[in-house]
C-alpha cells in the first residue's frame, strides 16, 4: 500500500493527506478533490489482466504534460492525449497493478447538443 501511494503521488501528482494505518488506506488529494485507496484483503482485489474493473476520471489543467509525467514514472498509456468533440482532451494510463486512470483538460465548454448530448435541466 505505501508503494502505491508513493507512486501514485510520483507518476500522477497525487498528495497524501490521511494516512490510516500504515497500510490499510489512504487519502490522496488532488487540485480541489481526493481519492481514497484501501489495501487488497477479503474480496478486494487488482484487476486480473484484462480485467477492468472501475473507471476513475481526474481532472487537469494540462493532459500532454500530466500524460509525461505519467509515462516517465512507469504509467502505460493506454490511450494517447486526444481531443474530444465535446470540448475534453483525455488520456488513459494504466498503473503498476493495472487500474486504468482517465485524465481529462477541458479545452473549452460545448454544448451538449453540438455533440450528440442532451442538456437535462433539473426543476
Amino acid at each position: 500500500m505505501r508503494e502505491a501511494v508513493a507512486w501514485l503521488s510520483a507518476a500522477f501528482g497525487f498528495v497524501e493527506r490521511v494516512r490510516i494505518g500504515e497500510n490499510h488506506r489512504a487519502q490522496l488529494r488532488f487540485g480541489d478533490g481526493a481519492v481514497i485507496v484501501g489495501d487488497v484483503r477479503g474480496d478486494r482485489h487488482p484487476p486480473r489482466p484484462g480485467e477492468v474493473t472501475h473507471s476513475v476520471t481526474v481532472r487537469v489543467d494540462d493532459a500532454r504534460s500530466h500524460c509525461e509525467r505519467a509515462r516517465a514514472h512507469g504509467a502505460r498509456i493506454l490511450m494517447e492525449p486526444t481531443d474530444f468533440e465535446y470540448g475534453e482532451r483525455q488520456y488513459t494510463a494504466e498503473d503498476p497493478v493495472g487500474h486504468q486512470w482517465t485524465f481529462s483538460e477541458t479545452l473549452a465548454d460545448v454544448a451538449p447538443e453540438e455533440w450528440g448530448g442532451i442538456s437535462v435541466r433539473s426543476s
